[in-house]
């Protein structure tokens, strides 16, 4: 009975969208202390269910036909957790990628990140992925994995600087010349539009360095579930709060 009534809500909540993100960025927070709470045992497991939930998601996404979505699967924070946490978690996001990369050839899948930072075989699935659904024309799904939003701006100046010196650039003229499309450039995510829509789940009402740079002009929702309770309608919530609102990009 509850899933008739969770149908015809989900139907009405989609039915009223006019407007809809073409970029949509998540936070997907909230897994240890589902974990906790359900007395699951270990962070692992919370984790493992985390994942899951992705799969469900970029379904959600596939029907409304929004186009890109940007998911934090590990911060650079992260990597300082204890050690068989990290282990667990790199276990999880290769496999969540490897699945992603398997089991559905529409989507395009692109890590965004210190990627050469990350364990070796964590890295080389990213890669591997990132080179088999190349040419994939669907959902454009990029994981931040090892990604931290100030670590990306300060790569982005360090690489800009080594190809300007290489041009044979001087320091002033490249401050005299450098914009802000100079330095967007440069980013892990150029090529990528900046995000429409930010979501956080767990009830964490901040960004913790999620695409600083990108984020200047997103909307933002803050959701209190966690994010493996997160519903098909808690994201029909968050779409419809986007529509609501009239974007003016500062002017």
């Amino acid at each position: 009975m509850w899933q008739i009534v969770y149908r015809l809500y989900e139907r009405r909540l989609a039915a009223g969208l006019s407007t809809l993100p073409q970029h949509v960025g998540l936070i997907l927070d909230g897994n240890r202390r589902y974990a906790r709470e359900r007395g699951l045992g270990t962070a692992a497991a919370g984790h493992r269910e985390g994942a899951r939930k992705i799969d469900e998601l970029l379904e959600w996404c596939a029907e409304l036909d929004i186009p890109y979505v940007t998911l934090w699967l590990l911060s650079t924070d992260n990597l300082h957790r204890e050690a068989g946490e990290v282990a667990d978690l790199v276990d999880i996001i290769a496999e969540t990628v490897e699945r992603i990369a398997t089991r559905r050839p529409e989507v395009r899948l692109t890590a965004v990140g210190a990627i050469d930072a990350l364990p070796d075989p964590l890295a080389r699935v990213l890669k591997d992925a990132e080179e088999r659904t190349a040419h994939a024309r669907g959902l454009h799904v990029q994981v931040a994995v090892g990604y931290g939003g100030r670590e990306e701006i300060v790569d982005a100046l360090r690489a800009l600087l080594a190809e300007r010196e290489a041009a044979g650039d001087g320091l002033p003229e490249v401050i005299d010349s450098l914009s802000l499309e100079e330095i967007a450039a440069h980013l892990y995510t150029t090529g990528t539009p900046d995000p429409d829509l930010i979501i956080r789940t767990s009830g964490e009402i901040r960004l913790s360095g999620f695409l600083l740079w990108q984020s200047a002009h997103s909307e933002f929702h803050f959701c209190d579930a966690y994010w493996p309770d997160f519903r098909k309608t808690d994201f029909l919530r968050a779409l419809r709060d986007y529509a609501s609102r009239k974007r003016r990009f500062g002017q």
